[in-house]
């Protein structure tokens, strides 16, 4: 019995005003957060960080297929005599599965909410976006496409707030 009255007190302690010591009513019990201010509620992404990391990861597939048809088969893009930017095709092949691959990372670890994958996610949109102005030449309208691309993944990741708490 003496084990009971001890659970008892405690749980008469929890349900009082420490000030006054009077019992708390229901409407006077002060309402405890699920999570700490420090943690979020999901550990995935939501609102325009989901489009962001969904245009990523768009942006990654298409730069994947572009650079497989410039390492397979070089004569899909023009080949342009005597321009500043111009490289060899195979040369952009590469430089674009390395970018494609890179979005895809981090497209699906912004899907994860990771906040190291925002910051790769804006330097590599960057990057690509400056590699595909300097290929506008071999296939202008992918090229165009994809800058457009990348100016609204830099704008859905810079504009990223943390829900409140």
């Amino acid at each position: 019995m003496v084990d009971g009255g001890d659970d008892r007190r405690e749980t008469d302690r929890s349900t009082t005003d420490l000030l006054t010591k009077e019992p708390l009513v229901s409407t006077q019990i002060p309402s405890r957060p699920m999570t700490s201010p420090d943690q979020r509620e999901s550990p995935w992404a939501n609102g325009l960080t989901v489009v962001a990391a969904t245009l990523l990861v768009i942006a990654g597939v298409w730069h994947v297929l572009a650079g497989v048809a410039a390492l397979v088969h070089d004569n899909v893009y023009i080949a342009t005599p005597e321009y500043i930017y111009s490289f060899d095709l195979t040369a952009w092949g590469w430089v674009h599965l390395l970018l494609g691959a890179l979005q895809l990372i981090a497209g699906f670890a912004v899907l994860k909410g990771q906040m190291w994958a925002r910051v790769v996610g804006i330097a590599v949109a960057c990057l690509s976006l400056v590699a595909n102005f300097m290929f506008i030449p071999h296939y202008p309208l992918w090229s165009l496409l994809i800058i457009a691309l990348d100016g609204a993944i830099i704008w859905a990741l810079a504009t990223y707030r943390r829900e409140a708490t």
